[in-house]
């Protein structure tokens, strides 16, 4: 048998009742939190761990004495939290007045068109910088030594430059015999991995 449980079932079940907050306001706080890290574990606890100690605690298992037993062990955890994404929602409510119709279409076009390129076009990026990095030029390949895999080159030495994801790929049916530059995004960051 296959079925779903909507939350508000769960929460029927375990008569436990969430709050309702007016439209967007939820949304606005979860925004301001991802910013602040309010719940974050060094703030709150680890609940995938609180939570089954709590369940091992041998006391019965309701939100009351779920609620007794988290505020006993992190007393502070309510107030540290409300306070680092409160700070934040008044960051927010001074931002937005700051914002026009003129500054969403600079927005969407950073969006579409700068963040885009930059994210998807790493290995000029990547290329300049390790030249940098040596002390010397770089340069694209043209076409023809595209079409052999190099990607450019740093100083003389020829480069292919791939995500790292391309070393799990099996290498595919192509043979590249020019030294490899493997990156990876993060959030903030591109990691690149040199092979000498």
């Amino acid at each position: 048998m296959k079925y779903t449980l909507k939350n508000e079932l769960i929460e029927n079940f375990n008569e436990s009742k969430s709050f309702s907050f007016p439209k967007y306001t939820s949304q606005l706080i979860n925004w301001a939190n991802q910013n602040a890290q309010g719940t974050r574990p060094v703030v709150v606890g680890q609940m995938s761990e609180l939570f089954p100690e709590f369940m091992n605690s041998g006391m019965e298992i309701t939100i009351e004495n779920w609620r007794k037993w988290y505020t006993e062990k992190y007393p502070e955890a309510f107030e540290n939290a409300t306070d680092k994404i409160f700070a934040q929602v008044q960051n927010l409510r001074n931002a937005i007045p700051l914002i026009d119709r003129e500054m969403v279409e600079k927005w969407v076009q950073d969006l579409v068109i700068n963040k885009t390129f930059n994210g998807m076009y790493v290995q000029k990026a990547i290329l300049a910088s390790l030249a940098e990095k040596r002390g010397t030029t770089y340069r694209l390949a043209t076409p023809e030594e595209e079409s052999i895999g190099i990607d450019g080159y740093v100083g003389e030495v020829p480069y292919s430059v791939k995500p790292d994801t391309y070393k799990t790929m099996g290498r595919l049916s192509e043979t590249i015999d020019v030294k490899m530059i493997y990156y990876s995004k993060t959030k903030t960051n591109l990691k690149i991995e040199v092979e000498d």
